[in-house]
């Protein structure tokens, strides 16, 4: 049994909190507490050297000077990462986290951003972004159930050999190369998805937290209400037709 409070670390919140990231740290704070499990939310100030003794690491998204920036003090606390993570912590990124979870970021100029190389993944930029509503399916054998989330990027990631993904696209983009978005690893978890994802899919803050404190500390809570709004974010995104142009067009309207 677990004496210690849980440790949610936001990560430079300032340069990588686009599109409401931040409500992930807080979903899992809350479903901790709800389980009376104590959990703490650590922000990490941009700037600063992130810690070593948190249970969760977590990286937003954000725009590319931000994503720039960073990089640079993820770079710098790189091993303290990489020790965390071989303890039993976790690393949970989205979309430009996601990308400097890998080895290097190329835009669309050539220039070649270095990653924290703690999975092999690299990512350059595309033509055109990745705007909407995106499904993600993971393997039936991580018991994850159909994701749901929001995309807005230009990147285009690719795994390298032997690398799963989270899971394949089946309304959307994800990684923009070969159908499936994110990638899934010992303790490390990456994706494309905001809205937040972890408020839309609360079983995967739970994979997270299993991770943590074990699944049979994981108590079933009420999600009646989020079981709504997944249901409805799933009808949204398999819209066909007039109503999936009509839908796209309000999207890409900015």
């Amino acid at each position: 049994m677990r004496t210690s409070a849980v440790r949610v670390g936001l990560v430079f919140p300032e340069l990588l909190g686009t599109y409401g990231d931040r409500g992930n740290a807080v979903v899992l704070v809350e479903r901790c507490r709800r389980r009376g499990i104590e959990a703490d939310l650590i922000e990490v100030s941009a700037g600063s050297p992130i810690p070593v003794d948190l249970d969760i690491y977590l990286f937003g998204g954000g725009e590319d000077d931000a994503q720039v920036m960073a990089a640079t003090g993820m770079r710098e606390s790189g091993a303290a990462i990489a020790s965390a993570r071989s303890g039993g912590s976790v690393v949970f990124a989205v979309c430009a986290g996601f990308q400097l979870l890998g080895t290097t970021y190329e835009a669309n100029d050539g220039e070649i951003l270095d990653g924290l190389g703690l999975v092999d993944l690299a990512t350059r930029a595309g033509d055109g972004r990745c705007i909407g509503e995106c499904v993600v399916v993971p393997d039936a054998a991580t018991g994850l159930p159909t994701l749901t989330g929001f995309e807005n990027h230009g990147g285009r990631t690719t795994l390298g050999p032997g690398i799963a993904p989270l899971g394949r696209v089946t309304t959307g983009f994800g990684n923009g190369i070969d159908g499936c978005d994110g990638v899934l690893a010992d303790h490390l978890l990456g994706t494309y998805l905001h809205g937040p994802v972890l408020p839309r899919n609360p079983a995967l803050a739970d994979h997270l937290l299993g991770w943590i404190v074990g699944p049979d500390a994981l108590t079933p809570l009420d999600d009646h209400l989020v079981d709504a709004l997944r249901a409805e974010r799933l009808r949204e995104a398999q819209l066909t037709g007039l109503a999936a142009r009509r839908r796209d067009w309000h999207l890409n309207r900015g």
